[in-house]
């Protein structure tokens, strides 16, 4: 891993994306119930949680988690693809909910949801939390009271196990956040395969294809290492998606600010290894894939149904992350074509320039292409300044210092005289 010296890094106002898309040839295919599963899912949230603020609201619905949903779990029956919708804009909103808390926070959220799910029939309060449910207790007994009316045991249990491990690495970030920690790489590639969700949403394969892999097939080492790939490829994509957002408002929880901290990589360095990296992993899942052993005639037709989903899930959340606005607003699709990202400005830096073009999030401007304005007194060229100030300025002051009857007198004997007269 070749590094540069961090007193001499530039300053970079922009990063190129690997080319991932291109490197995974997995078929997409979108549910074809989908848009409307979505259209319910996101209202359940929405209306569930009415003490959103309208910012929230708005990216609630820019978010498209029920879409990624269709992407990632595009065969299962309409029903449970609502389920699972469910579950997906509900862990996005925990996510929102959790970034920024401190970890007796993160602690709090934990014992609320983890008790609806434990309790899936009755609010039962435990020492300290309130009488009242909060709305975030109150949501995931719902979709949860609906999952385990026809989820088999194994899904059921490895879900709340999953769930369980997302929360406790929610609470090491929330730490490592509140004492200003930055982890090494190995410790973090471990708390971010959990804090990512991945396990729990991998374990709700089983319950949209209605299977119920024995114990002895998810520990199989092949199938650990498909999950696990799966997870990583999702995860550090994930990290290169979001690290422009998660950079200006000064999130370290990023593999790639870790690689610049801890590694001296400059940006664009940190980036491409990343990609490598995620490239490396779609390569070994294939090569995994290919090597899964027999576990009998109906064993294997249920752990080809798991791994077509964990498939479905590299290339959909791919694909789905320049659709979603959550990562580079309305310029998604411009991303996806030129891979290049503008840097957003850091919480606390100074406001952008004057003469900048301000772009949608994340967009790229191709040369000579014309500059957008961004506000009613966007200044236009620099060069123009001299001359237009002159034009108002002298005619002006004129207009002051002789009075209105003189200037005019002195005018309708100049070439000027129909600018004032007509």
């Amino acid at each position: 891993m070749s590094c540069s010296s961090t007193s001499t890094r530039s300053h970079p106002d922009h990063f190129i994306l690997p080319d991932l898309v291109s490197h995974c040839n997995f078929p997409l295919v979108y549910h074809p119930e989908g848009d409307a599963v979505a259209a319910e899912s996101v209202k359940w949230l929405d209306q569930g949680c009415p003490e959103l603020s309208p910012k929230a609201r708005t990216a609630l619905y820019g978010l498209q988690a029920g879409e990624l949903t269709a992407y990632c779990y595009p065969t299962c029956t309409a029903p449970r693809l609502r389920v699972v919708s469910d579950f997906m804009n509900y862990l996005f909103h925990l996510d929102n909910i959790s970034d920024g808390m401190m970890h007796k926070g993160t602690e709090e959220l934990s014992d609320v949801v983890m008790n609806a799910l434990w309790f899936p029939d009755r609010y039962a309060p435990t020492t300290g939390q309130p009488a009242a449910e909060a709305s975030a207790g109150r949501m995931a007994r719902e979709y949860w009271s609906r999952c385990i009316q026809d989820a088999k045991p194994g899904p059921q249990a490895r879900f709340k196990e999953t769930l369980e491990l997302f929360f406790e690495a929610v609470h090491q970030q929330a730490r490592d956040r509140d004492t200003g920690i930055i982890p090494d790489l190995d410790s973090y590639i471990n708390v971010r395969r959990d804090t990512s969700g991945c396990k729990p949403v991998f374990d709700l394969i089983e319950y949209a294809m209605d299977i119920d892999l024995p114990d002895f097939v998810v520990e199989h080492p092949i199938i650990k290492a498909l999950n696990q790939g799966a997870n990583d490829l999702v995860t550090w994509s994930n990290d290169i998606f979001s690290y422009n957002v998660e950079q200006s408002r000064g999130d370290t929880h990023n593999m790639i600010a870790i690689l610049m901290s801890l590694h001296g990589l400059d940006l664009q360095s940190a980036v491409d290894h990343v990609g490598d990296l995620c490239k490396q992993t779609i390569d070994a899942f294939i090569e995994n894939k290919g090597n899964v052993p027999s576990f009998g005639p109906e064993l294997d037709r249920d752990v080809a149904l798991y791994v077509q989903g964990l498939q479905d899930w590299i290339v959909g959340s791919l694909h789905w992350s320049f659709m979603t606005r959550r990562y580079f607003g309305t310029a998604g699709a411009e991303v996806k074509k030129h891979r290049v990202v503008k840097l957003l400005p850091r919480k606390g830096d100074p406001p952008q320039s004057a003469q900048e073009p301000k772009t949608a999030l994340g967009a790229y401007q191709p040369p000579g292409s014309p500059t957008k304005t961004s506000g009613f007194f966007q200044r236009e060229d620099k060069s123009m300044f001299g001359p237009l100030s002159l034009l108002v300025f002298v005619p002006a002051f004129a207009l002051f210092a002789l009075g209105l009857p003189s200037l005019l007198q002195i005018l309708s004997r100049s070439r000027y005289a129909g600018m004032f007269t007509r």
